[in-house]
């Protein structure tokens, strides 16, 4: 035998020989019985290993190839605990995680001896500081009214709230323990596509229904739009505003994927589907296909609301086709209440690699562009901008609103607070926390009462720290907020306020035709109000 070929099977050989040989001594000698039970389940596993035909290295190697996939598995914690930075993002930061811990149980996250961050690294940001700070705001007051001449029920929103997170991809004591949170904070619960079920409901908090193009909760027997139904849910008195999901940052043009074992009958009965295969949501919606028609459906969803503020969310894709949605409202004068716009950076559920890593616009880009078709078609006054995306801080919170928007909405963070650890095993139905699983012992371990305080603490400790930063500026509101008061550094010299970096269209401009700038103009020329597709660009100089 070659030195190599007995080396691979030399511990799957001693196994096989130390059970063979210990079997006559165990009458005898009571201490072998646990070595010879080891040592001949060892045995069985390298049989196995043998025979099986899937694993290549577990062939070559018997018992010891299972070494290879079992430090596999625990990859990410022992990077996530054992080696990575404090401030190394994949995708969040044990800082940015350890921030949240801290506030949601009501703890102090001050820190000494300074920034671990290099302030000097290309793409360092921060706040500007006035040298007359102003008494802090009252975080109480940090809120925005939602809705338009076009609505007859506004929603006064908190400027940070729960975004979307579907019941079915998250648990029923994590859904349950973020609406009891929203409820103890006064501030606003996105149900996720997933429809409404019982657990947004049993403790009152306010709710953002979005609506997906599976159109659960109101659809038929054919997965077409229901309006009766729509209608029923929608006028609940906990329902505050109501969100078309055209797409979302994690993988816009995919559409959404719940498996199949993750689906329970309560899942079913709430989604309206069946049990027995993956919930599958489409990539585009079936009631409309052009900018008018997404207004004409605002519009009805609005009329079976009762005057609810009705928008959509969106993650950018091509430029022109938002500008087509607003060539549309100025055609048919329908105006959404407010739009939501998601960074390809946002995603709390699984998602194809290629989508999660290259598909979409990020958050900042898609915002400012969005803020600025508004404002150069006149409209911008009244349609609110909400916006996601990898938003955890008050910085976080501080810098979107200071490009346009707002206010924002916050997933992962609040996944957090109710105990997420990162582990990235959403899409498995194994989360270690009770989070993202549909299994009963999983999610018990997720005590709502306890988790609800949490949410409610970071959310309030979190506005605090808004109030404070704001305040530190000269501010006493959020909506006070400017590009020119986020500063960007671009090199190791160089740094430049954001009103400097980008530009900033004023009002009307793209309906006057002053637009500074050949990328506005190009793409305004291309969007169509009666058709996503681009018409024939007009020649710019």
């Amino acid at each position: 035998m070659k030195l190599p070929l007995f080396g691979r099977y030399t511990f799957f050989a001693l196994c096989v020989l130390l059970t063979l040989l210990s079997l006559p001594f165990l009458s005898t000698i009571g201490w072998l019985w646990p070595l010879t039970l080891v040592a001949a389940a060892l045995s069985l596993l390298g049989i196995f290993d043998l025979l099986q035909h899937r694993h290549a290295v577990r062939r070559n190697y018997p018992i010891l190839g299972n070494i290879r996939y079992l430090v596999e598995s625990i990859r990410p914690e022992i990077r996530q605990y054992l080696i990575e930075s404090d401030n190394e993002q994949l995708p969040f930061s044990r800082a940015q995680r350890s921030l949240v811990y801290a506030r949601a149980k009501n703890q102090t996250a001050d820190t000494p001896f300074g920034t671990l961050k290099d302030v000097n690294h290309t793409g360092f940001e921060f706040i500007s500081h006035s040298m007359l700070p102003v008494v802090h705001g009252n975080p109480d007051e940090f809120r925005v009214t939602v809705g338009g001449p076009q609505c007859r029920q506004p929603y006064s929103a908190s400027v940070l709230n729960i975004s979307a997170m579907s019941f079915g991809s998250l648990s029923a004591n994590a859904i349950s323990a973020l609406n009891k949170g929203a409820q103890l904070g006064n501030f606003a619960h996105d149900t996720g596509e997933g429809s409404i079920s019982p657990y947004h409901l049993e403790h009152g908090g306010d709710l953002i229904w979005e609506l997906g193009s599976g159109y659960f909760g109101c659809r038929d027997d054919n997965g077409a739009f229901d309006a009766e139904r729509f209608a029923v849910q929608a006028r609940r008195p906990q329902v505050k505003m109501i969100e078309i999901k055209l797409s979302q940052g994690a993988k816009p043009g995919h559409g959404g994927i719940l498996p199949k074992h993750k689906i329970s009958a309560e899942i079913a009965a709430t989604r309206g589907i069946p049990q027995d295969r993956d919930c599958i949501s489409p990539a585009r919606h079936t009631t409309f296909s052009t900018p008018i028609e997404l207004l004409q459906f605002i519009q009805h969803l609005r009329e079976l609301a009762e005057g609810k503020p009705v928008g959509f969310k969106l993650c950018l894709g091509h430029p022109w086709e938002f500008m087509a949605i607003a060539k549309a409202m100025l055609e048919t004068g329908i105006v959404p209440d407010f739009i939501v716009v998601d960074g390809k950076e946002g995603g709390t559920g699984a998602a194809p690699l290629e989508f999660t890593n290259h598909l979409g616009v990020p958050l900042r880009e898609g915002l400012m562009f969005v803020h600025n078709t508004l404002v150069g078609v006149g409209l911008r006054d009244q349609i609110r901008i909400g916006a996601s995306g990898k938003i955890i801080s008050a910085f976080d919170i501080a810098s979107v609103l200071a490009i346009g928007a707002d206010w924002v909405n916050s997933a992962r963070g609040f996944m957090f607070a109710i105990g997420c650890i990162q582990s990235r095993t959403c899409h498995t139905n194994r989360c270690p926390t009770g989070v993202a699983t549909q299994d009963p012992l999983r999610q018990r371990a997720l005590v709502v009462p306890d988790k609800a305080e949490r949410v409610y603490h970071f959310h309030r400790n979190t506005m605090i720290a808004l109030a404070e930063m704001l305040a530190a500026a000269g501010l006493s509101h959020p909506a006070q907020l400017e590009p020119h008061f986020l500063v960007h550094r671009l090199s190791a010299t160089e740094v430049k306020l954001y009103s400097q970096m980008h530009a900033f269209l004023e009002p009307g401009a793209l309906l006057k035709g002053e637009v500074q700038g050949e990328f506005y103009r190009r793409m305004w020329s291309m969007a169509r109000s009666d058709s996503f597709e681009p018409a024939a660009p007009v020649a710019v100089s």
